[in-house]
């Protein structure tokens, strides 16, 4: 699970993460991979459990601060982001041929030869997409079959 310390009493050597769900948790200086990285706001990975008094984690791991964010093989630099925006696009709902990786049937080409006379209708889907926009005017966008989308913008908005 993940989630960000929101407190953290050096001098106690405890603290509280609030996972991804909006709970606080309860952890432990000894329950900590990394404790040299403990500080408020790092941002955290860890295995939720409970304990007599309510909520906690352990096998807690700080994440690096990191200069950079990588999104579907995209290596983008977290202070050139200038602005991103998700968004919903109607989209062919029928599948192309990936020609760099398909491999070639003749039932598949003979299901894409269509008479002329025969009429398609062309059935669209919704499809969810993020454009992030850098300051040098780089645009990358993504789309909901490469990346989870929600997950992304959480991340983008904790930056």
């Amino acid at each position: 699970m993940n989630g960000v310390i929101t407190t953290w009493f050096e001098d106690k050597g405890f603290g509280f993460i609030k996972d991804e769900n909006g709970d606080n948790r309860y952890f432990h200086v000894i329950k900590v991979a990394n404790p040299d990285l403990i500080k408020k706001d790092a941002v955290v990975t860890f295995e939720p459990t409970t304990n007599t008094k309510g909520l906690s984690a352990f096998a807690v791991k700080v994440m690096p601060e990191s200069k950079f964010i990588h999104i579907a093989g995209e290596r983008i630099k977290i202070t050139s982001i200038k602005s991103f925006l998700a968004f919903s696009e109607e989209v062919p709902a029928d599948s192309t041929i990936d020609k760099e990786n398909a491999v070639l049937s003749v039932g598949l080409l003979m299901n894409r030869i269509k008479p002329k006379d025969e009429e398609t209708k062309a059935t669209t889907r919704t499809i969810k997409k993020l454009l992030i926009t850098t300051f040098q005017n780089s645009t990358y966008t993504f789309s909901e079959d490469e990346i989870d989308i929600d997950a992304t913008i959480k991340i983008l908005k904790a930056l």
